[in-house]
């Protein structure tokens, strides 16, 4: 891959574009990004009292869509190595009334500071993709997760069938880039690293094929809306 994913200059990145991240994510996907979390919750749903990991949390929404739909029994732990990041999402828990029901840990994705086996499910929404070397970041979500567990990985994807892949490809490189860039001005082009990076990535099959050889079973994915996102899900 081309893209530079160099740990300084992502943490640098979304340093930058944290005041408005939540805003962009909103916009850009015209609210949908919501109902991806809540149905990546739907489809891995906290099953007892052990804690729940979201990993490159980012602003907290998963690990508060987790908080949320287990009424605040089940201990959630978001993780992310960007601290303007992690403030905007402690911020957002107090609103919440989360309290201490979540822990906000600055963390590097490919070195988690957990024993092995610890949490039920080990999620990353939007994340993973950003990990410089992803087969190092997959083996740290299987490594925490607990024999059993799920880990669930929801991420951006291009749409496999036309017209679909073309208005989404030109959408990437146009529209998504010149917005992103005006409302969240930053000086290392975080707009057009993300339509670089989509294009990029492991596409699902690819994925799911990686994710069999990190070490987990029972690998499956479901594809949201016209195949632009998708929830990849996988036992250890």
């Amino acid at each position: 891959m081309n893209v530079d994913k160099s740990g300084p200059r992502i943490r640098h990145m979304f340093g930058e574009i944290a005041p408005r991240y939540d805003l962009l994510n909103h916009l850009l996907s015209l609210g949908i990004d919501r109902w991806w979390r809540r149905r990546a919750v739907q489809l891995v749903p906290a099953r007892d009292g052990t804690p729940v990991l979201d990993v490159c949390t980012g602003t907290g929404d998963l690990a508060l869509a987790y908080w949320r739909s287990t009424g605040g029994r089940v201990p959630i732990v978001g993780v992310d190595f960007c601290r303007p990041m992690l403030a905007i999402s402690t911020e957002k828990a107090s609103r919440a009334g989360a309290g201490s029901a979540v822990a906000w840990i600055e963390a590097d994705a490919r070195q988690l500071p957990f024993p092995d086996d610890l949490f039920q499910i080990v999620c990353v929404a939007f994340g993973l993709r950003n990990v410089s070397d992803t087969e190092a970041g997959l083996r740290e979500l299987v490594r925490v997760c607990r024999r059993g567990g799920n880990v669930a990985i929801l991420e951006f994807t291009l749409p496999q069938k036309q017209p679909w892949r073309t208005l989404y490809g030109w959408y990437l490189r146009h529209v998504l880039p010149r917005v992103g860039q005006t409302l969240a001005k930053n000086r290392q082009g975080a707009y057009n690293y993300l339509a670089a990076s989509v294009g990029e990535f492991f596409q699902p099959e690819a994925l799911a094929e990686l994710m069999r050889r990190s070490g987990l079973s029972r690998v499956c994915y479901h594809v949201f809306t016209l195949g632009i996102a998708a929830l990849y899900v996988g036992v250890k």
